[in-house]
């Protein structure tokens, strides 16, 4: 029998804890673990232009047949004009988009299609990154390695080891960059240090893959996508993986896509029909209807703008509340690093790379149920006033401040 000595494997480090979570009977408990954004009462909102595109496409809608592989085309033109905001880019022929189940599986195409056309090339990560990224990219049957990004004394990022490093990459190899939001860190390069960071990977000839999870939650639509925009002034070619689970609140719905940028418009000719035929041996074609939603909101004025506002609040709260966690720390005397809680508020996104020891998270969710990822990251859209005391008593009493 096939299955008779098939090992249990382990649970997922992040997702994982989600079980773990669900399971405690603690009524408590606090999941500050995964990547979901929470409103001021502990709940994952529907956006109110989420809603409003639903209703127009219940009355519009005529068809549930199938969509392109590469997705729709109003779809495909919105994430790019979203992303580039660069009409010349988009009608030069060089950039081509397919629509892709999340961000997730804009990766793992894009991993597949690398593995396809670039034979065994190594695919460099941050360290530390995603939890999610090695596997993914292993999976498609690529090398990972990785190149120093943060500096865990100072909490920040560590440029200089990061540019000495992306200057001893092999040309030709791929260098995994988060747009903006670093995960599981929080912490982003400057303007200035894109620029840097475009002309390195310019020089040594390296092939980006930006992976772009959070536009709109660390300074707005537009600051957040510099660095995507930097990188294609300076690079002849260029992969993006981009998601709307967070600033559509589309998490369910999968709704993501993959974007090239190559050096002519024959090779980007070539690669979208290799990217097509990628995805045909995978999931075929794209599921609609978040696509749909997006397309409609970003075709509509009223709508659009409406959708920034609500991007705008749900950032907003985010900054609120690290400003909330690190008050509260400061008030119990605890400092999760030697220069006080300052960093939690210069760390953009979601996140928080706390500092929390592997220890101290075992602890915070045997004694108390609030659930953290062993890294000691931090999910502070998780957090609200009514939960922040408890979470940082159990922090105090933990790290024995």
């Amino acid at each position: 029998m096939i299955f008779d000595n098939v090992q249990t494997a382990p649970p997922d480090a992040i997702l994982g804890l989600t079980e773990a979570f669900n399971a405690d009977t603690n009524p408590a408990k606090v999941n500050l673990s995964v990547g979901v954004y929470q409103d001021a009462e502990g709940k994952t909102p529907i956006l109110e232009t989420v809603r409003e595109a639903e209703k127009h496409l219940l009355q519009s809608e005529s068809s549930k047949s199938y969509r392109p592989i590469p997705g729709d085309a109003a779809y495909t033109r919105a994430v790019q004009e979203l992303i580039f905001d660069d009409p010349s880019l988009a009608d030069s022929g060089r950039l081509v988009t397919a629509h892709t189940p999340g961000g997730t599986g804009a990766l793992r195409v894009a991993g597949d299609l690398l593995s396809r056309i670039h034979g065994q090339v190594t695919i460099h990560v941050s360290d530390p990154t995603w939890a999610n990224h090695d596997a993914v990219f292993r999976a498609a049957g690529l090398t990972t390695a990785t190149y120093p990004y943060y500096n865990a004394a100072a909490f920040g990022l560590d440029f200089d080891a990061m540019i000495a490093a992306l200057e001893k990459i092999p040309a030709g190899d791929v260098v995994v960059l988060h747009a903006c939001c670093h995960n599981p860190t929080g912490a982003d390069p400057t303007p200035e240090q894109w620029e840097q960071i475009a002309r390195t990977v310019a020089e040594r000839q390296l092939v980006p893959l930006v992976d772009f999870a959070y536009q709109g939650f660390a300074e707005g639509l537009e600051p957040d996508a510099l660095g995507v925009r930097t990188l294609a002034r300076h690079v002849p070619e260029m992969l993006v993986a981009s998601s709307f689970s967070k600033n559509f609140g589309l998490y369910n719905e999968r709704t993501g896509a993959l974007s090239i940028v190559a050096a002519t418009p024959a090779a980007a000719d070539a690669v979208f029909s290799q990217l097509k035929t990628v995805i045909r041996a995978n999931y075929s074609n794209p599921p609609a209807h978040g696509g749909s939603i997006v397309t409609t909101i970003l075709g509509d004025d009223g709508l659009r703008r409406q959708w920034e506002q609500e991007v705008a609040a749900m950032r907003d709260r985010i900054n609120g509340i690290r400003q909330t966690f690190a008050r509260a720390l400061d008030e119990r005397g605890v400092n999760l690093s030697p220069k006080g809680n300052d960093f939690i508020t210069r760390q953009n996104g979601m996140f928080s790379f706390s500092g929390l020891s592997r220890d101290q998270v075992e602890r915070l969710r045997r004694e108390d149920s609030i659930y953290i990822v062993g890294s000691g990251r931090i999910n502070v859209a998780g957090m609200n006033e009514q939960n922040v005391p408890v979470i940082c008593d159990a922090i105090r009493k933990v790290t024995g401040s």
